[in-house]
């Protein structure tokens, strides 16, 4: 997990019961301070389920969930599940003003920034129901962000919305945690668009969390990867490694695996001069929707 000092929130066999439907099934995960932790699934693995009941909107069956900060105070959890809850006969800032008030805060000039961090500070007086999709989803954001939050928890932000819809969110989110310092919960089924914004990952398959992984691991598992076939695979490892390839060796097939990319001509030459013999390379390009799908097995809609 990330090296960020301590939980923000921490679930514990987590479960949700609908008569004898099981929703969640044992879910465990710990959401470090300071990241943003991505809940990948597909559609109808619990993620949603997940996140009302770690935002306070439903209680689990069984299992805890315990938070790294004072949960109970007003405005210290941010969340946006499902539909972001606006009044669409209202302006902007009258949907904010509307949100201090339920949080017993101070109307002031935070509100205009809010509005100006989201990218919604020049609306006016338009009505938020002739929004785009995009901007009722900042509106959403910018209303989760009312009293500053610890944690904002964000079911499935970026569904539906178009490519520049998706990277105003993305760029959003990633200024709201560094700028702000605040730990963004964000589930979605688009792991592509997730592993270009999150740090830390749980992927979730029928109500349980199957692998959580950091960023940086998740990284590893895309990229090229390529077989190379030799009578000396001991030998070719640490060529492989002197070109800044991760290489491993199958004991079962005698295949060497490399990730990374390379220059073939350089790769054969060094090992030529290793007394290593390739005798054939074979190349793939991995994605993380292949990753996923290789974790829980089956087809993937993520």
């Amino acid at each position: 997990m990330s090296e960020t000092g301590g939980y923000i929130l921490k679930a514990t066999d987590v479960s949700k019961e609908y008569g004898k439907f099981k929703a969640l099934d044992s879910m465990s995960f710990t959401v470090p301070k300071g990241s943003i932790y991505g809940l990948v699934g597909r559609n109808g693995a619990g993620k949603t389920t997940m996140m009302r009941i770690i935002s306070g909107l439903q209680k689990p069956t069984g299992g805890t969930v315990e938070y790294g900060f004072d949960n109970k105070k007003l405005g210290n959890v941010g969340a946006l599940v499902e539909l972001p809850s606006i009044y669409s006969n209202k302006t902007a800032r009258e949907n904010l003003v509307f949100q201090y008030i339920n949080l017993g805060l101070k109307i002031d000039d935070s509100i205009e920034k809010n509005l100006e961090f989201v990218g919604l500070g020049d609306t006016g007086k338009k009505k938020a129901g002739r929004f785009s999709l995009g901007m009722r989803q900042r509106l959403g954001i910018a209303m989760a962000m009312c009293g500053d939050p610890e944690v904002l928890i964000l079911d499935e932000p970026i569904n539906g919305l178009d490519p520049q819809g998706i990277i105003q969110i993305r760029d959003l989110l990633i200024h709201l945690n560094k700028e702000k310092g605040i730990t963004i919960i964000i589930s979605s089924h688009i792991l592509s668009e997730l592993s270009k914004l999150a740090t830390d990952f749980a992927f979730v398959e029928k109500g349980k969390v199957v692998k959580e992984i950091r960023a940086i691991e998740l990284e590893e598992a895309g990229g090229l990867l390529t077989e190379f076939y030799t009578g000396t695979p001991e030998r070719l490892i640490p060529v492989l490694q002197s070109r800044g390839l991760s290489a491993r060796y199958d004991s079962g097939t005698g295949i060497v695996y490399a990730k990374g990319y390379y220059n073939l001509t350089s790769i054969v030459m060094a090992a030529n001069e290793a007394g290593v013999n390739i005798a054939r390379v074979a190349t793939r390009e991995t994605d993380l929707e292949t990753y996923f799908v290789n974790l829980v097995g089956g087809e993937s809609n993520v």
